[in-house]
């Protein structure tokens, strides 16, 4: 009787020691460790975590540092589509030729899209900006299939050589940054409505008057 108590007292504590084994092996394999965010990141319109996209700078700032050059360069994207010289025939986009400061859908004889021809107003340095940004953005419809330049500086560029090449408007003037102790000069100033010292003779308080 005491064989046989100790046998099955020996498959009880082995069955136990089986089932910790497992449960460790198996707590090794499939172990995940906590991450460091909490949640999932979210993406922004921009293609960025949300609240990461840094601040453009205006056209007109970035313009005041721009490489024609270098537009040149990147101009070389739009060749296949766009002439820009003089004359130029078109191809599957407009000769860009003088086209800044143009209404949109200038160039005669062109087959501009509906959507584009319907935006109002001309080819301003901020109109082109938004263009090169995003073609769909800018014209819901548009045939254009290029996505856009998401470099601020290198449509900056771009629009610096598209405004050399025979339309020569004057550069708007760049914006001035705000003073960096201007909202502490601020903060720092007295107050005019300060209350006045308490030793100091109060006039009689008026009877308050209807507005």
């Amino acid at each position: 009787m005491d064989n046989r108590m100790n046998t099955i007292a020996g498959w009880v504590l082995f069955g136990c020691a089986s089932a910790l084994g497992l449960s460790i092996a198996s707590g090794m394999i499939y172990h995940s460790e906590k991450p460091e965010k909490a949640g999932y990141p979210v993406e922004s319109a921009e293609g960025g975590e949300s609240g990461s996209a840094k601040a453009v700078e205006p056209i007109a700032n970035r313009l005041a540092t721009a490489d024609v050059a270098k537009g040149q360069a990147s101009f070389a994207k739009c060749a296949a589509c766009h002439t820009i010289t003089s004359g130029g025939a078109n191809g599957v986009g407009p000769n860009l030729w003088a086209a800044m400061g143009k209404a949109h859908g200038h160039v005669a004889g062109f087959a501009y899209s509906e959507a584009l021809k319907g935006v109002p107003g001309n080819w301003t340095f901020e109109a082109m900006d938004q263009w090169l940004a995003s073609p769909r953005k800018y014209a819901a419809g548009t045939k254009m299939t290029f996505a856009g330049l998401s470099d601020p500086q290198e449509r900056a560029n771009v629009i610096a050589y598209l405004n050399a090449q025979g339309s020569n408007l004057p550069l708007p003037a760049a914006e001035a940054a705000p003073a960096a102790g201007a909202e502490a000069g601020n903060a720092a100033a007295p107050d005019a409505n300060a209350a006045e010292p308490a030793n100091a003779t109060a006039p009689a308080a008026e009877a308050p008057k209807g507005h």
